[in-house]
């Protein structure tokens, strides 16, 4: 999983950083002291962009949008656009484990937590392979199934109080669990997916937690804007 607070390469050039959201006041005044001032500053409902004195662009994306600026301050819309999210519902899925549950202000208040065992990969060749990867196949569908029954037992109790949704893992297992009729309400919810985790624990369900606020931010200098 990526550090929050630690730079790391953009693509398209930059940097990219990620960073909790009782920071986002603290890192724009940062910024402002590193680029020369705030030359503009644009709201819109998934983003928010700043121009440094010098150039350099930020781009802030807004989770769980889109946010509401109306006629407030983009950075104050953004700060109470992140406090009222409020409850969240996490579903993590990786090979035949899966972790679910609801958290507030990074701090998971429900879950469940399971692992299926899958067949194991064979070296042999021929109809003996395609049993295994028969069987392998079927006690993956079943794991997946389960997932979304204990997301269905889990977070739909809570679905009408959710201001957003986090998916996390693998992305073709997370499609077939969503895709099942007993989850369409969770589709309606503003959602956010971390691809960059480990096999699902309970651990790795806190850190998901923690991180489901953070606010991703892409900072391009006035070059690598035009290269970009």
């Amino acid at each position: 999983m990526s550090a929050v607070g630690r730079p790391r390469p953009a693509a398209g050039g930059g940097i990219e950083v990620e960073i909790s959201a009782h920071r986002v006041v603290g890192w724009v005044n940062r910024f402002a002291g590193r680029n020369t001032g705030v030359e503009d500053l644009r709201a819109f409902p998934d983003r928010l962009e700043i121009f440094g004195g010098d150039g350099t662009l930020a781009r802030i994306e807004v989770p769980f949008g889109p946010m509401s600026v109306g006629d407030r301050e983009p950075v104050e819309a953004l700060v109470s656009h992140l406090a009222g999210i409020g409850l969240v519902g996490l579903i993590l899925v990786r090979g035949g484990a899966h972790s679910v549950g609801t958290a507030k202000d990074g701090v998971v208040l429900s879950s469940s937590t399971d692992r299926a065992y899958l067949q194991g990969r064979t070296a042999a060749g021929g109809w003996s392979q395609q049993r295994y990867a028969r069987r392998r196949g079927n006690q993956l569908t079943a794991s997946l199934s389960d997932a979304a029954n204990t997301a269905e037992r889990v977070l739909l109790p809570f679905a009408p109080r959710m201001g957003g949704l986090v998916l996390a893992g693998d992305a073709s297992a997370l499609r077939k669990v969503m895709a099942e009729p007993g989850l369409q309400a969770l589709l309606a919810l503003p959602s956010r997916t971390f691809g960059d985790i480990p096999e699902p624990r309970r651990a790795v369900l806190d850190a998901v937690a923690e991180r489901s606020l953070v606010v991703r931010i892409v900072v391009r200098t006035k070059e690598q804007q035009a290269e970009h």
